[in-house]
């Protein structure tokens, strides 16, 4: 089978970083085709021309996996479909929902970090809802960071309960991944309020450093195909949003 090809926005991780990350575990190969150059058939319009391609059914916006005539977008979609076919998911039925309805948990929590810096539109820049997001990004810092991390905490606590390592099992999953990438852009870009929350979350933090010590991802983590965080991504670090 040919490699996965892989379509997101240049120069950010995003969230093409979660189908990244369980890619790059699974020792999967793809092709990050937005990356390319434009004369090897990459760069943005490569992007444009499968978002405004005619036939099929198109994606409304990336990340989008493309699989031979296979056309793919949503993270938890991708990452269910990568998960049941390369052991990145459990092999049971139930398991795969089990998965996915914690992917989506992870969406929605995702959502709620963009919309700490972008709550008003996404299409404005940040200074135009500077006030807005700093309400927002209080509400978030104060109730809603600690409520997910909480219960994700708790997932991990029955997963060691019944013997897992991680969330599944002894092997990650790509929900652990995605976990991974949550801890990492949370203290990037709430230094403060995570260093508050973070004593009462050790087993998330020590999924973090598991996986972060996989052999694959910490070659990854070390290599220029892991984009640092910044300021045009989901995770933004502006002080002014981190509580005092």
């Amino acid at each position: 089978m040919n490699p996965y090809q892989l379509f997101y926005w240049p120069g950010l991780q995003g969230r093409g970083e979660f189908v990244r990350l369980a890619l790059v575990e699974g020792g999967i190969d793809y092709v990050d085709v937005v990356r390319r150059p434009e004369a090897e058939g990459g760069g943005v319009p490569s992007l444009i021309r499968l978002l405004r391609e005619p036939s099929g059914l198109p994606p409304l916006a990336p990340p989008i996996l493309v699989a031979g005539d296979l056309v793919l977008a949503q993270v938890a979609n991708i990452l269910l479909y990568l998960g049941k076919r390369h052991g990145l998911a459990p092999g049971d039925e139930a398991g795969l929902h089990h998965a996915n309805q914690l992917q989506l948990t992870v969406t929605d929590l995702v959502a709620e970090i963009h919309d700490t810096h972008h709550p008003i539109a996404s299409g404005e820049a940040y200074e135009a809802q500077r006030v807005e997001a700093k309400r927002r990004a209080a509400h978030f810092t104060g109730a809603r960071l600690g409520k997910y991390l909480g219960y994700f905490e708790r997932v991990l606590e029955g997963s060691q309960g019944r013997g897992c390592t991680y969330i599944f099992g002894d092997s990650p999953s790509y929900v652990d991944t995605s976990l991974f990438q949550i801890m990492m852009g949370l203290e990037y870009a709430f230094p403060r309020a995570f260093s508050r929350v973070a004593p009462d979350m050790p087993r998330l933090r020590a999924l973090r450093d598991a996986i972060a010590a996989r052999p694959r991802i910490a070659a990854y983590l070390g290599s220029s195909a892991r984009l640092a965080f910044n300021e045009t991504g989901i995770f933004r670090r502006y002080p002014e949003l981190d509580e005092a």
